[in-house]
């Protein structure tokens, strides 16, 4: 099959897979909803061609309720987080040449939740919360960024074992934060730091932020297909890799700063997404990055899904139900491609 075509079809497989997921989070909870009454919600009274009878009316406005004030915003906010995460991991991979990195390794998701925390340890109201991430996770990225450059050099073994460092210390952080912390507020903090959705009422940065990052990696996946070859390569064909390493690093680290602001920690979607893309498509980066946002953002959405459905009405951390899908599949994987396939 061209190359092309090919191209074309795995995206419109993840794409209907990702519509699939999204119809099942606006169908699937404790109100059950039929694909009928989701259609009815999405269109608004009447709008799905249905005359809407004074018996049915009450039902079709709790059906509206649930589906636009509560449903879509969260899965539209898993699909973005998901994506985020995906695409962040496939850059990350690209930049440390390691199938294997995962977007937190260089401590973003540690700042993120020092930055978070420390709010709430101080009973700050949401939005404040939700910029201590954002400004937690940017300085870990300037942080990191600094001290991996040091006299000047910058090697991948540099940043990984500076962003291990910083990720430790913002680990020692986090744990004196819970330690201070009060009991009513606690639970709270411990949900945010497994990942938990369902605080994400607005979708939309979080959208824009996938949309521009997208925007922004594309023009360069060719750079990036030559950069995975290694730095020589890379720069015997005109590669400025300096420049779209700093490129890479930081649009990575704004996209898990976006996410793990939104949704909070969730692991194992941006370690296990683009490695299991890349085994089924290639490491063409012009097909592997929006083919891992797509894949990203479907997985989350059903992994959120689940979460808020399996033990309804309670409901579980997202990030609890990734890493225990995320650890068996992480494992089969890496027994069947031991080597990687970024060289």
């Amino acid at each position: 099959m061209p190359t092309r075509r090919r191209a074309l079809l795995v995206l419109a497989v993840l794409a209907l897979a990702t519509a699939g997921a999204l119809a099942l989070a606006l169908a699937a909870g404790s109100l059950r909803l039929s694909p009928a009454e989701v259609l009815g919600a999405l269109a608004g009274p009447g709008g799905a061609g249905v005359p809407i009878s004074p018996s049915s009316a009450s039902g079709s406005e709790l059906a509206s309720e649930v589906v636009l004030g509560l449903r879509l915003p969260r899965a539209l906010a898993a699909f973005a987080c998901g994506g985020l995460l995906a695409l962040a991991g496939a850059l990350m991979q690209v930049l440390l040449r390691n199938p294997l990195a995962d977007p937190y390794v260089l401590g973003v998701s540690g700042g993120a939740a020092v930055g978070a925390l420390g709010a709430t340890l101080l009973a700050a109201p949401l939005a404040l919360v939700h910029g201590g991430a954002f400004g937690g996770a940017l300085a870990a990225m300037l942080l990191v960024f600094g001290l991996a450059h040091g006299d000047g050099s910058w090697t991948q073994a540099r940043l990984l074992l500076t962003g291990v460092v910083v990720a430790a210390g913002c680990g020692a952080l986090v744990a004196l934060i819970l330690t201070l912390a009060p009991e009513e507020r606690l639970r709270g903090m411990l949900f945010w730091l497994m990942g938990d959705v369902a605080r994400a009422t607005t979708p939309w940065p979080a959208l824009l932020t996938l949309a521009v990052g997208l925007a922004l990696a594309l023009p360069f996946a060719r750079e990036l297909n030559l950069l995975a070859r290694g730095e020589l390569p890379a720069r015997a064909l005109g590669v400025d890799s300096p420049r779209l390493r700093a490129l890479v690093y930081g649009l990575a680290s704004l996209l898990t700063a976006v996410a793990v602001t939104t949704a909070g920690s969730i692991g194992f979607v941006g370690l296990i997404v683009p490695h299991a893309i890349r085994l089924l498509v290639g490491n063409d980066q012009r097909l592997l990055l929006p083919a891992a946002a797509l894949g990203g953002g479907a997985l989350l959405v059903v992994a959120d899904t689940a979460a808020r459905t399996l033990v309804a009405p309670q409901q579980l951390p997202v990030g609890v139900l990734t890493a225990l899908l995320g650890v068996p599949l992480f494992l089969i994987l890496l027994a069947r491609q031991p080597r990687g396939v970024l060289s």
